[in-house]
């Protein structure tokens, strides 16, 4: 029986004062070699999930949740060995230059440093090779989403955590983005990432999944959902399913109890 590349069991979250559940009895499965898509809208807990599955904020330990790499427990620090993230607001030092900074990723990475695979990727993903010569303050935005997005393939990891991987990017390097990901789902890696492109979402997708409200609404593929609200598009099926779950949700907290 195959080890899922990740297992969520039950993860519940809640802050302090927020006055809503940040994530409630979250349960999936993703396998190795998928190219994965969580889906939501801002606030919907995609992103503490994913500090949940990293261990940079603890669950609630109420509904006895799991999380498991690899069939690893994410409380180990060897569970993540085998994968590379890249978080939503990525900001590398800005004393170090590009250079640097890969060269420093690759050391946490337990990695070799290789200018030439440095620059193809870099070319891959549209960005000079001329930056790694560059301090990262004179950097954009999508210049340093290429930046981080490069330190991640030159890991070579098994599993990529992407948080929004496409913010910043330009149009050309969008499109350049999906192509090096589709590369590396065709290899075998396991890819899990979150995004508001939902047409990206369809392209590139085994399966997705839908969070609203920190509760799992749906997991599938594109396909499977467009047919189960009855929508031609991405855009229509994930919006009529935040709708039906809205409803759901404000219908049970006004009925009266009994």
């Amino acid at each position: 029986m195959t080890v899922p590349a990740l297992r969520f069991r039950n993860i519940s979250k809640t802050y302090a004062g927020a006055g809503t559940d940040a994530l409630s009895a979250f349960t999936l499965d993703i396998e190795p070699g998928e190219c994965f898509g969580l889906v939501g809208a801002n606030g919907a807990g995609k992103t503490t999930l994913i500090k949940c599955l990293l261990d940079f904020c603890e669950a609630d330990k109420t509904d006895g949740g799991s999380i498991e790499i690899f069939g690893v427990s994410h409380r180990k620090t060897e569970s993540r060995t085998p994968l590379a993230y890249l978080p939503e607001r990525f900001n590398p030092p800005y004393y170090l230059t590009g250079r640097d900074f890969l060269q420093y990723m690759a050391k946490m990475h337990h990695t070799d440093y290789g200018e030439s695979a440095a620059t193809r990727v870099l070319q891959e993903l549209d960005l000079d090779a001329t930056a790694l010569d560059k301090p990262v303050r004179a950097y954009s935005k999508g210049m340093n989403q290429k930046l981080g997005l490069t330190a991640c393939m030159l890991s070579r990891k098994d599993l990529y955590i992407l948080d929004e991987p496409t913010s910043g990017l330009d149009p050309r390097a969008r499109i350049l983005l999906k192509r090096k990901l589709k590369a590396l789902r065709d290899e075998g890696r396991t890819i899990f990432f979150t995004s508001h492109a939902l047409a990206d979402v369809e392209e590139m997708c085994n399966r997705i999944a839908v969070i609203d409200g920190g509760k799992l609404c749906f997991a599938g593929t594109p396909a499977e959902l467009m047919r189960a609200q009855n929508a031609e598009t991405m855009e229509e099926a994930f919006m009529a399913l935040v709708a039906r779950e809205s409803y759901a949700a404000h219908a049970q907290h006004a009925a009266p109890s009994q």
